[in-house]
């Protein structure tokens, strides 16, 4: 256990940075290709360095933010990107889905907040999740608290491990406050050399660490249940700890795109499969480069002794010949013959190396969702939406499940006790104990739930077809059940929708006036046909 033990924790996370050291000449040559605003793991960048002066084409770099910016626009769309909703559905009458709609829209207008900071943070993670397979993310309460705080955080400041479930347990990250900052921040807990430094240099950056554990490894005894995660800040250089804060929520996140086995940190397909094209198309372009201001400027073969002064190749420029100097020997100044069929195949190889690198960066799977022919078959048209989701699964499947989730489930577990969705109390007896979960808006959902929709549209027609040769074969499917499942999955508004409780009711309603009128009905018929009787019988005695 570590309550209170700085050096220990310092020990602990050097041996987490030692280990991942290897790594960071790694992310400098997906940063220097992908991303050169990010190449600082092991080389230094001033403000005023060109990033990509190394660089002979910018076709990877915009690859790279061509995916990040997808990932924004077709997950996080600004007309809203999630719903809360819970593990079990079908338990959640209407009283608790239309809590969670409104939760929902809270918790929409929270993130939404420009103070938030959200969007610069996400639109950072997205890039460096899009590099590097990972970017570490934080979410707290703003200094004034009276709103969250989203920020990004250098892969190059962090390292964490994994616990035993395979999720990130542990956290590091290198923090370097001013002298007066930390002074300000901590002023019962900062060191005395701190002190001093404040006031004879406040500006002087001061090596600090926060690290996050579960509290059930930090402090034994202490109230793991309802206090998972315990955030500790610490003084590095003169190893003082100076906060310990015990919390509900997981204060850093750490986005993981694919993971192998054995390893806590991740990795981007995306760019591991284009790091081998990216190295040949700067080569391919360097060498067409070349190639192309030989051809247009060729090198020149100049007689010895004919040429009286320095060749002069620019505008109106002359070149002196010796008169005695004979043509008929050959020209004294004439372009070298160079080859230059070599240019198309160059080319052509340019734009396949370029396909290579959008196809492993996905650009060929962000298209809308395939638009379908009326003439199509329920058949074609359930292939077509399957192959859709099969090509997209791989994209936007783990950024639910690893960044978007985590990242919206934190969000709501601190919000919670500020009373932005009400008392806990209050919440509808169908979502007591029910663990909350997001649903996401994407691409692939949009497909399947049309597909739902589809498949309820297909039961309709069987059913009709079915009806022709069993009146009763519609019994099998309670007609409602479906429709109110179709209607939720194109996310129907609950006011729109009537609970079972109303449709039980408008049911009664039904029956009731049914049996007036089957009454009203009786009544006429029988004062119809005593009015017959009565004719038939005067009839009869006239």
């Amino acid at each position: 256990m570590f309550k209170g033990n700085a050096t220990e924790l310092k020990k602990r996370g050097d041996k987490r940075f030692e280990k991942r050291l290897s790594l960071l000449s790694l992310w400098q040559e997906m940063a220097d290709n992908f991303y050169p605003e990010r190449a600082d793991f092991t080389a230094s960048v001033s403000l005023g360095t060109d990033f990509a002066a190394h660089l002979t084409t910018n076709y990877p770099m915009l690859a790279r933010r061509e995916l990040a910016n997808a990932l924004s626009a077709m997950l996080r769309p600004r007309d809203g990107w999630f719903h809360v909703t819970v593990r079990r559905e079908d338990k959640v009458d209407g009283e608790g889905r239309a809590w969670l709609q409104e939760a929902t829209t809270r918790q929409r207008r929270v993130m939404a907040d420009r103070r938030c900071q959200l969007k610069r943070a996400t639109k950072e993670a997205d890039n460096d999740y899009t590099a590097f397979g990972q970017s570490p993310l934080s979410l707290e309460m703003n200094p004034d608290a009276d709103g969250l705080l989203y920020r990004c955080h250098h892969l190059r400041d962090c390292a964490w491990g994994e616990d035993s479930a395979g999720n990130v347990g542990e956290f590091n990250m290198k923090w370097k406050p001013t002298a007066a900052e930390l002074v300000r921040l901590f002023p019962k807990t900062v060191h005395s050399e701190v002190r001093r430094i404040a006031k004879t240099d406040p500006t002087r950056e001061i090596e600090c660490r926060r690290t996050q554990m579960p509290t059930r490894d930090y402090e034994e005894g202490f109230n793991a249940d309802a206090y998972p995660w315990t955030i500790c800040t610490i003084d590095v250089e003169n190893e003082v700890m100076l906060e310990e804060v015990a919390q509900v929520n997981r204060r850093y996140l750490v986005p993981r795109w694919q993971t192998v086995s054995g390893s806590p940190y991740a990795f981007s397909p995306a760019t591991v499969a284009a790091l081998p094209d990216a190295r040949l198309i700067q080569a391919i372009t360097l060498t067409l480069l070349e190639a192309g201001e030989m051809a247009v400027n060729p090198p020149l073969i100049g007689t010895h002794g004919a040429i009286r002064d320095d060749v002069q190749l620019f505008s109106s420029g002359i070149t002196w010949v010796d008169a005695d100097y004979d043509e008929k020997m050959g020209e004294a100044l004439r372009p070298l013959s160079r080859d230059k069929s070599g240019l198309p195949f160059g080319m052509e190889a340019k734009a396949e190396i370029a396909g290579a690198i959008q196809t492993a960066f996905y650009l060929d799977k962000l298209t809308p969702i395939p638009n379908v022919d009326r003439d199509m078959t329920a058949f074609e048209i359930s292939q077509h939406m399957q192959k859709y989701v099969r090509e997209a699964l791989p994209l936007f499947e783990p950024i639910e499940d690893e960044y978007n989730g985590p990242l919206c489930e934190e969000t709501f577990t601190l919000l919670m006790p500020t009373g932005v969705f009400g008392r806990p109390s209050d919440m509808p007896k169908s979502l007591q104990g029910q663990d909350i979960q997001f649903r996401f808006e994407s691409p692939l959902h949009d497909a399947r739930e049309r597909d739902s929709v589809r498949s309820f549209m297909e039961a309709a027609e069987l059913l009709a077809v079915a009806a022709g040769l069993d009146p009763r074969a519609p019994e099998m499917v309670d007609a409602r059940v479906a429709l109110r499942q179709a209607l939720v999955d194109i996310k129907t508004p609950e006011n729109w929708i009537r609970s079972d409780e109303e449709m039980a009711e408008a049911d009664q309603v039904a029956a009731m006036q049914a049996e007036a009128e089957a009454l009203t009905q009786g009544i006429e018929r029988g004062a119809a046909a005593a009015k017959d009787l009565g004719a038939a019988m005067s009839g009869a005695s006239a």
